[in-house]
């Protein structure tokens, strides 16, 4: 019995069926394969740069091609749905039996898009200074009573000793701007120097994303190691620092010379030990300890003249003033400011008395605001060491203030520190680099205690090691800070550094 077409068809189209799984699958016949290329995506780089030790939030990956590989896991051809011909087996059997395109056909539905993110708002500035406050040096009694005629009222005085004069607190009256109560102010005969109370903020970057010793700042700045110090280095000499809380608790300062006072009111919120803890511990942080500082044998004036207010930690310029001058009464020959903020009239007057007839060495932080931004201050006032940081290559702090009034750099990116409470950290900022000048400035009076602050200031410049171009320049200054011998076991050469030229 000959078999019938329609069976000989079946059978042909069953031993198709049957032998699928024996052809090799590939991109010709419209599947794709997925190949394994043992590649678990870590690429050995974790994306820190020892540069800037931020959150890298400018983007600038350098190269590292997120615009030519959108990381899908799909197959970018166009789909083709089953029974369209395009691979064999459906070919021949719609060859064998004709194309039903009664059929139902499934419908891919195209998922839904996802709604899209709400926008981050946008960051709130921060205030510049007081609302509603006029600060005054030298104002007569006949100006005070002037100004109260026109709706000022006194919230504080303070006697400043160094140069005999008194500073006012005002607020000004309702409806007057601060603008047009300065004005007011310095058109009286002694008002000239009336300013707003200002605000100042420590000069701290984001968290370097680094951990251990091998942490590249630790191993590439000679004098940084506890090795490279001892207990002779700074003794005797008197530093003073403003700044936020400090936690004298702090294993670190087991044996340190060091007094804590605090300005702030008391109906303020305090500020936190975060910074002022890790400042002071550069500067005198007990050798042996995972924090030794700089200059263990300096004492240790420091004021805590900050407070927080809606998560903003800050000094105002009035504050800032009572605490300079206090450090000038207690008699310390170094200031270490760790702090930075707008021109203020009123606080140049001070600084001008401080680095000048009474001769304390004054070093200020560049600031964080970046290379294009305006001068901040203290720093870029004349008789301030403005100081910048930079990192183990020797490479310029990202977010540091650059121009003519940056004297010297020192390490100021992966410094490692005290944290608030116990143990230490890695800190990155202009306000750690300006410890390592400070403890130079000390050291250097140590070694001839005739120096005078602007000798002082000259020498800092004069041994400082040229970086970047040749000469002083606005990114570097006069280059990394250089320290005296004294603060060295067996360092004949005065340089902070241990560092491959």
């Amino acid at each position: 019995m000959t078999p019938s077409k329609s069976f000989i068809t079946l059978a042909i189209a069953c031993f198709v069926l049957l032998a699928q799984p024996l052809v090799p699958v590939t991109e010709d016949t419209g599947m794709i394969r997925a190949q394994e290329d043992g590649d678990d995506d870590d690429d050995g780089d974790d994306d820190d740069d020892g540069d800037d030790d931020d959150d890298d939030d400018d983007d600038d990956r350098g190269g590292g091609g997120f615009d030519r590989d959108d990381e899908d896991d799909d197959d970018d051809r166009a789909r083709r749905p089953l029974g369209s011909g395009t691979d064999p087996i459906t070919r021949f059997l719609e060859g064998v039996f004709g194309r039903n395109d009664d059929a139902p056909r499934r419908v891919q539905r195209q998922p839904a898009p996802a709604p899209s993110p709400d926008p981050e708002p946008e960051p709130v500035p921060r205030p510049l200074a007081a609302p509603d406050e006029i600060v005054t040096l030298a104002l007569s009694d006949a100006d005070l009573t002037t100004l109260q005629a026109q709706g000022y009222a006194l919230i504080e005085t303070y006697d400043i000793a160094t140069f005999g004069q008194t500073a006012r607190r005002l607020t000004v009256p309702a409806g007057t701007t601060l603008e047009e109560a300065r004005a007011a102010v310095r058109a009286l005969p002694t008002g000239e120097e009336a300013d707003f109370n200002h605000f100042y903020r420590a000069e701290q970057g984001f968290p370097p994303d680094c951990s251990g010793l091998e942490c590249p700042a630790r191993v590439a700045f000679g004098w940084s190691l506890p090795e490279g110090r001892d207990v002779r280095c700074g003794r005797g000499m008197a530093i003073g620092m403003v700044d936020t809380g400090i936690n004298p608790d702090h294993e670190t300062f087991a044996g340190a010379d060091l007094a804590v006072e605090t300005l702030s009111e008391q109906d303020l919120t305090p500020s936190e030990d975060l910074h002022g803890t890790a400042i002071a511990a550069l500067l005198v942080g007990a050798p042996g300890t995972r924090s030794p500082g700089l200059v263990p044998g300096a004492s240790v004036m420091a004021i805590d003249a900050f407070h927080r207010d809606s998560g903003d930690e800050r000094a105002d310029v009035f504050t800032l003033i009572k605490a300079l001058d206090r450090l000038a009464e207690q008699g310390v020959e170094v200031i270490n400011l760790s702090l930075a903020g707008p021109a203020n009239t009123a606080l140049e007057r001070l600084v001008t008395e401080l680095s000048g007839p009474s001769d304390i060495v004054l070093l200020a932080a560049a600031g964080n605001a970046g290379p294009r931004a305006d001068p901040l201050y203290p720093a870029a006032y004349d008789g301030v060491v403005t100081v910048t940081a930079i990192d183990r290559d020797r490479a310029i702090y990202r977010r540091a203030v650059q121009g003519d009034h940056v004297d010297v750099a020192a390490p100021g990116v992966a410094v490692w520190t005290a944290a608030s409470i116990r143990g230490a950290r890695w800190k990155t900022g202009t306000s750690y680099a300006v410890p390592f000048a400070s403890a130079a400035a000390a050291a250097l009076r140590q070694a001839d205690p005739n120096l005078t602050a602007a000798e002082v200031r000259q020498a800092l410049r004069d041994t400082a090691r040229d970086l970047g171009d040749p000469g002083p320049d606005k990114v570097f200054g006069a280059g990394l800070v250089a320290v005296p011998s004294v603060c060295r076991k067996d360092a004949p050469e005065a340089l902070p550094v241990s560092m491959p030229d």
